[in-house]
């Protein structure tokens, strides 16, 4: 499973013209499963979302998590993240899960950050979506639970 996690100031998602989701301060994450995830990783990436101290305290360190800047999350679910390049020019996403799979560990994923109290937001599984953000720092990390 990988994550592209982005601290952002706002961040809103579209799906021919309409937002179906959007916050201000918080986390925009772009969601990828690869064949063989499943709750095990779902569970590690949540705790290491909630618990990463990527906003800044009181004197600029970043010191706090996502919960204790009262921040909320927008969840893209983004299967290009397990694009292959290294031969030819048009990616391979062999190594994605299948759609339906990757859906219904997208929304557990959703449904298990929910449970620790924090407001989530997403765009649609499999649809065309249209991401604007601002990011803050700007701070970008990459969450794999490969390389944990």
């Amino acid at each position: 499973m990988r994550v592209l996690v982005q601290r952002v100031n706002n961040a809103n998602v579209k799906v021919e013209g309409e937002i179906l989701g959007q916050i201000k301060e918080g986390l925009l994450l772009f969601v990828g499963f690869k064949e063989g995830d499943g709750i095990e990783e779902i569970q590690y990436m949540v705790r290491k979302i909630l618990n990463a101290r990527i906003f800044s305290d009181e004197d600029g360190k970043m010191n706090l998590n996502v919960s204790q800047v009262k921040g909320k999350i927008l969840s893209i679910s983004q299967f290009t993240l397990y694009a292959k390049t290294k031969k030819g020019n048009r990616p391979s996403f062999s190594e994605a899960q299948n759609p339906a799979e990757a859906n219904q560990n997208y929304e557990l994923f959703n449904d298990e950050l929910r449970k620790n109290n924090i407001e989530v937001q997403t765009g649609e599984f499999g649809a065309d979506m249209k991401v604007e953000l601002v990011n803050d720092g700007p701070v970008t990390i990459m969450y794999d639970t490969d390389e944990a």
